[in-house]
């Protein structure tokens, strides 16, 4: 376990730094350099903590949640519910089909944040898109962990200003973490001795996402940001190779 901690703690203080620098990215950055040293269950379970935690913070921090939760709160059902059901019915698949989600996941994420533009959803469309984004942000969740990349599109779609975007993101990415930390502790992936690891993992992502601030304001953000994608998207695609060959 010494050695699962002191790599873990290396990866949150850099996925930690993303964070801090360009506001998006601590689960992305976070599964996709874990991946590289162990199984992707591990790594998922191993993110729990800090991705519970950083998002426990922002809904702490963004306001207005109740508003949030009357707006979306069919998002967040078809959410919750696909996480858990994914993982539950997910259980024994192979390593493969999870790199495959993962690097589906990552892909997605890094495409939709370098140069993506959704078309305006019209209102009366609503209730079916957040029945069908939130269900597929579910599955994605449930299989790989990240599932910000159907949340971005549909929010895209619906033309908010950037402080609603951030509360409405904040709102539904807490409510993919419970169910999913939930369906790994009832299907045993997310063992005592694992939990303890990712707990201790929260301080390692805050010390990064301090340090990220702090470059935030010596460094091009924009220049950063497309960079950090690109190897997210290099990343994603090295997944999408362990899934297929």
């Amino acid at each position: 376990m010494t050695e699962l901690l002191l790599i873990g703690a290396a990866v949150f203080v850099i996925a930690g730094t993303v964070k801090g620098v360009v506001g998006i990215g601590l689960p992305t950055a976070a599964i996709s350099m874990l991946t590289l040293f162990i199984d992707p269950r591990m790594a998922i379970a191993l993110g729990l903590g800090p991705v519970l935690a950083s998002n426990a913070w922002q809904i702490w921090t963004m306001g207005d949640l109740r508003g949030s939760i009357r707006r979306y709160w069919v998002f967040a059902v078809f959410l919750g519910a696909s996480v858990f059901l994914t993982v539950t019915l997910s259980a024994d698949i192979s390593e493969r089909v999870i790199f495959l989600a993962i690097g589906i996941s990552i892909v997605a994420f890094s495409v939709i944040h370098l140069n993506f533009t959704m078309p305006p959803m019209p209102d009366r469309h609503d209730r079916v898109a957040q029945v069908g984004f939130g269900t597929l942000s579910g599955i994605l969740g449930g299989l790989s962990g990240v599932w910000i990349a159907p949340i971005i599109m549909y929010l895209s779609a619906r033309n908010l200003s950037k402080d609603a975007f951030v509360r409405a993101s904040g709102m539904l990415l807490f409510v993919g973490s419970v169910p999913l930390v939930a369906a790994y502790v009832q299907q045993g992936f997310l063992t005592q001795e694992i939990a303890g690891v990712s707990l201790v993992l929260v301080l390692p992502t805050l010390i990064g996402f301090a340090l990220g601030a702090r470059l935030r304001s010596r460094m091009s953000n924009e220049k950063f940001r497309k960079v950090l994608l690109y190897v997210f998207l290099i990343l994603g695609l090295n997944l999408l190779r362990r899934g297929l060959f």
